[in-house]
């Protein structure tokens, strides 16, 4: 039975892989270009917007993600109400670990995997939204000192 979760809790595991790769690499890509849009001097409030933009799908693709765990609990028989699976999904995904909710022993192994996962991914996202700021950190930065270079050789 155990290999039997590791298997299931893997195939979980890469199909949120794919879905937050593909929504952290949307996020950025949308990001650069929505900021290219920008005049320099608007960068601090203009680069607000596409970053909402980003950091909401993310959360929006996380909270597919645990959706997606909630539906295999509920396909694995362990709950039988989708809204208590869901419940349980977003405890172990965020690391919460309530214990209020206790799947049976031949799957409580998939809880801590979905934790695991959890971790990882949201980890993905905080990095997503550090590149993000860096690259508006690089671009202020530049343009500062393009200001600099021309005031100085006026």
């Amino acid at each position: 039975m155990i290999l039997a979760n590791f298997l299931v809790g893997l195939a979980a595991m890469l199909v949120c892989l794919a879905i937050q790769a593909y929504v952290a690499f949307w996020c950025v890509r949308y990001y650069v270009r929505q900021i290219r849009l920008v005049k320099p001097e608007e960068y601090s409030q203009a680069g607000m917007r596409p970053l909402l933009v980003a950091m909401v799908a993310m959360m929006l693709g996380t909270f597919v993600q645990v959706g997606l765990w909630g539906v295999l609990f509920l396909v694995l028989g362990e709950f039988t109400d989708l809204y208590e699976a869901v419940y349980h999904s977003a405890v172990n995904f965020a690391s919460l670990g309530y214990g209020d909710i206790v799947m049976s022993k031949y799957r409580k192994l998939l809880g801590p995997l979905e934790a695991i996962n959890g971790v990882l991914m949201l980890g993905m996202s905080a990095a997503a939204l550090m590149v993000i700021l860096q690259q508006l950190v690089k671009l202020q930065y530049r343009d500062d000192s393009q200001a600099a270079d021309d005031d100085g050789s006026q």
